[in-house]
């Protein structure tokens, strides 16, 4: 063991370890989760220690061999090292300076390494002085924050585009198959397969749409405002220089906001981005409570679907196969949506100059984000792709229903129209029998009026 000491005195920390006193009071601290920070996280603040490193070399407030091995240490963790040395838990008080303190700690005792050194000799790298030089966790950890929300929400925007496209590969698929289309679950009126499907791509076609749009705000970023905006004890050039530093290290189009008070206070853009994900959730899970209702028997249920068989889905009913892909779905959609209130929450529970439950904010949208990115994908291959219809069950629900005759209703009037279900009500006859005995129409004029295209509006003629 080796002692290291702090405001509150002395500590033994592990000799091997490359975290120091305030990481091994912070896991004395918050050991509530089990879980510690997002490993993006992790990555965004050690970028941002290696701009920070670069920064504060070039402008001669850093002596340019302590600028080396800081940057050299922060290339490592990059590449993968030293991964298990970022312990703190992700559900922390004091606004992520545990966080922050840790990624200081471990770098800095690397650092000290490459100078020579034994971990823990803060006379020749700092973890405060050195590595966190012109910085507070206040400007850090929201940073961080937004750099690591981006970098995880762009795969999650493929996806949903990935979505759309298999959907709207249906929608051509079984755009010719007429069946009935229901409101309120009760028969309602014609409509083919195909336009049920294109109606669930044009949902995720907005939340696409949208999330790709969200991450103009999370662009905006407070580095270089230190502990509540002002700047303070931040030199000007050191500013203006740190924030073109993250953007070439990071690949984003980061731009330092024009007033730093504000993203060091205010959460709102991750209550902003959290709502657009909770909004995708809340189609996602309307897409799987349908998937689930048109696949349903197969034999006493709708039956118009059939989704792909993934498990075997009783241990006591031989040959029952559940629905398990767009369950899960479901329950992801849950989740967020119980996610985004909790970010909610601590957003609108900030005080004064800062927000101390950044933390939780960015457990919970992290877990949002990776939850669609675990999923989506799971949906597409998994269950999507291969649905097949079953077109002789359509068109058998479509003849034994009254939903054929609101397509009639212009040709042989309202009052013959309801002739005809109370006749189909007591015979059992279908409506296309029912039609033809009484002469309302020739089997031919029937056979034009339910073509597929004749049920497509002028708006879905063409693609999305």
């Amino acid at each position: 063991m080796r002692t290291e000491y702090d405001l509150l005195g002395q500590l033994e920390v592990p000799v091997a370890a490359y975290y120091g006193i305030h990481t091994v009071r912070a896991l004395e601290n918050f050991y509530i989760t089990g879980i510690p920070i997002h490993k993006e996280l992790v990555e965004a603040l050690v970028v941002i220690k290696k701009a920070a490193a670069l920064t504060n070399t070039s402008i001669g407030a850093l002596d340019p061999e302590k600028g080396e091995a800081i940057t050299a240490a922060c290339d490592e963790i990059l590449a993968g090292a030293l991964r298990s040395q970022f312990v703190v838990d992700c559900m922390q008080g004091g606004a992520g300076t545990s966080a922050n303190m840790n990624v200081n700690e471990v770098i800095a005792n690397r650092a000290i390494e490459h100078l020579g050194g034994q971990k823990g000799d803060y006379h020749l790298i700092h973890p405060l002085d050195h590595v966190n030089l012109h910085q507070s966790t206040n400007d850090v950890f929201p940073t961080a924050v937004r750099i690591a929300a981006i970098r995880l929400l762009k795969p999650v925007t493929e996806s949903f585009a990935n979505l759309q496209s298999a959907l709207q590969e249906k929608e051509e698929e079984f755009s010719r198959i007429i069946k009935a289309g229901r409101t309120q679950l009760q028969d309602a009126v014609p409509v083919t397969l195909g336009q049920e499907f294109g109606a669930w791509a044009q949902a995720i076609s907005r939340d696409r749409w949208r999330l790709y749009k969200a991450e103009e705000r999370l662009r905006q970023v407070n580095i270089g405002g230190t502990a509540v905006g002002t700047g303070l004890n931040a030199p000007r050039s050191y500013i203006f220089t740190m924030i073109e530093k993250l953007r070439d290290l990071t690949g984003i189009s980061l731009a330092r906001t024009d007033y730093m008070m504000d993203p060091t206070q205010n959460c709102d853009v991750f209550v902003e981005v959290s709502g657009l994900l909770k909004t995708a959730a809340v189609n996602l899970s309307k897409i799987a409570n349908d998937l689930r209702l048109l696949s349903s028997g197969p034999y006493t249920g709708i039956g118009e679907l059939t989704l792909p068989g993934v498990q075997a889905g009783s241990s006591i009913m031989p040959g029952k196969v559940n629905p398990v892909i767009p369950e899960a779905v479901n329950q992801v959609a849950f989740q967020i949506i119980a996610n985004d209130t909790a970010i909610t929450l601590a957003a609108m529970s900030g005080q004064l100059e800062l927000n101390a439950f950044l933390p939780v904010i960015a457990k919970n949208l992290f877990e949002e984000l990776d939850l669609l990115d675990h999923t989506l994908p799971i949906f597409i291959t998994r269950c999507i792709d291969g649905i097949a219809a079953n077109e002789q069950t359509c068109r058998e629900n479509l003849e034994n229903s009254t939903v054929t005759l609101t397509a009639l209703t212009h040709i042989i009037g309202y009052d013959k129209g309801t002739e005809a279900a109370l006749i189909l009500k007591e015979t059992g006859k279908s409506i296309h029998d029912i039609i033809l005995e009484k002469n309302w129409m020739t089997a031919a004029q029937l056979e034009e009026v339910l073509k597929p295209e004749r049920l497509t509006s002028p708006s879905m003629d063409k693609k999305h």
